[in-house]
């Protein structure tokens, strides 16, 4: 699949003012400074649409950008970000929650994870939680350009292996790079497949 337009939405943080209508979205969410925004931009070819900021943690909003005139990307807030201090944490977790647990349309969430990190307890934990909740996700390793030689494969694997130890079956997971454009074509195919799928019912 190819984006031949990606145009911004709306922002807000009540899942209830998310857009009407039946198109399907792919939610991406992961800790502050995994590079969300880099990956968005990466996959829609733009490079502004998302904010990378210099300042980790600073979307505090729901953004819905509107992808070929037929489905949403949708950018989360970054949870776990320390300096927000508890209230702050406290109305971000609010917003992830009632997002992923209430909204419809919501197709897939693509769990961001930097491959350069041994296995995080917090995103561990996050994807603990979208299990018990019944949660369609995707994992997304990011940065992969950052590791050289067979430490980036290695990373994975530990990644995976650890994933086993609560999943038997592992969800799908690709892996990228926003600097070099890896994981892209993967994933949009792997989009494009679903749409595919929810368009033939």
């Amino acid at each position: 699949m190819e984006i031949s337009n990606a145009e911004f939405v709306i922002s807000n943080t009540d899942v209830e003012k998310c857009p009407a209508g039946t198109f399907p979205e792919y939610a991406f969410i992961g800790r502050s400074n995994v590079g969300k925004s880099s990956l968005i931009n990466m996959l829609t070819g733009r490079k502004g649409l998302a904010m990378t900021s210099s300042t980790p943690g600073k979307t505090m909003l729901i953004n819905h950008f509107l992808i070929n005139k037929n489905w949403y990307l949708v950018d989360l807030p970054g949870y776990g970000y320390a300096k927000r201090g508890q209230k702050g944490q406290e109305q971000i977790q609010r917003i992830i929650e009632s997002y992923i647990l209430r909204r419809k349309q919501m197709t897939n969430l693509f769990v961001l994870i930097d491959s350069r990190l041994d296995p995080q307890a917090i995103d561990l934990d996050f994807i603990e939680w979208l299990g018990e909740n019944g949660i369609p996700f995707s994992i997304v390793f990011t940065k992969a350009d950052k590791l050289k030689g067979g430490r980036l494969n290695t990373h994975i694997n530990l990644y995976l292996k650890k994933l086993h130890e609560q999943w038997e079956e592992l969800p799908p997971y690709f892996i990228t790079s926003s600097e070099n454009r890896m994981g892209r074509k993967e994933l949009l195919d792997y989009i494009e497949k679903i749409n595919k799928e929810l368009n033939s019912k």
